[in-house]
């Protein structure tokens, strides 16, 4: 891997993640089309811990909150009351899907799910069902309940393939279950976590084996997680903003014409799907 690509991917990590556009897809794309391979499914989640650790610092208060109120439950009968609590059993609760799916299906992700002809359909089949729940919903909760943390959990697990997008899934299932933009997408931070986090660390041994003709170096590795970390920072804060204001409508014409593109370069042969 040359250091252009890795620091180009690293941006596009950081772009991307918390966008409903499916960063995993979007890497997969940049990596094929710009630099003639794919960076790997391990590359691609380790340069997620970069993203995720700019959720970690943005909401610390969050989740310092949540963490202790979640210890304190385990022995005060008060705080198994508050509603910090109870948040952080739905981030529990929301996490194992995606834990569990990623380690059964461990050798399809990264393989035979990478290849981008299913990437450019779930771009467009997903592209439309958030267009459709940003439509439908109610948007009339603000407060989560446990069917959110379930609901939310399997949409978040559909992530595994690329073109899905994890924010872009737990968005549309917050929304067609009634909750608002601004709820949906701080549940949706905070349930990357974990799974990112452990996809992240679980996959370091992956891109530190040299064996691939494509892969990272550490340093390499090193400096596109550190700029996936500070360009995901500033895209947090901006999204935030946005969707207080605004519906989904520009993400989902976005993903339905680069997944229609992507389609059309694959029928003429310009990008290989594998």
């Amino acid at each position: 891997m040359s250091w252009l690509q890795a620091i180009v991917l690293g941006l596009v990590q950081g772009l991307t993640e918390f966008l409903p556009i499916s960063s995993s897809a979007h890497v997969r794309i940049v990596s094929t089309l710009f630099f003639g391979n794919d960076a790997g499914a391990s590359f691609t989640a380790v340069i997620q811990l970069g993203t995720e650790l700019a959720v970690l610092i943005y909401f610390a208060k969050d989740i310092g909150g949540l963490l202790s109120a979640w210890f304190k439950g385990l022995v005060s009968k008060a705080a198994r009351k508050t509603e910090n609590y109870r948040m952080a059993w739905y981030v529990i609760l929301g996490s194992i899907p995606i834990s569990v799916l990623g380690l059964v299906f461990k050798d399809e992700i990264r393989s035979s799910l990478r290849n981008l002809w299913i990437t450019a359909i779930v771009l467009v089949v997903f592209g439309i069902l958030l267009g459709v729940a940003d439509h439908v919903g109610k948007q009339v909760r603000s407060k989560l309940e446990l069917k959110d943390a379930v609901g939310m959990g399997f949409a978040q697990a559909m992530a595994l393939i690329p073109g899905v997008s994890r924010s872009g899934g737990t968005l549309t299932a917050g929304l067609f279950l009634g909750l608002d933009r601004a709820a949906a997408a701080r549940y949706s931070f905070l349930l990357a976590l974990p799974a990112v986090f452990g996809a992240g660390l679980f996959s370091i041994p992956d891109v530190l084996d040299r064996s691939e003709a494509n892969a990272a170096s550490v340093p390499q590795m090193i400096v596109a997680t550190l700029v996936s970390f500070v360009v995901g920072y500033a895209t947090i804060a901006w999204l935030l903003r946005y969707v207080s204001k605004h519906s989904y409508s520009a993400f989902v014409w976005y993903r339905l014409l680069l997944g229609l593109v992507l389609m059309g370069l694959l029928s003429m042969n310009l990008i290989s799907a594998t």
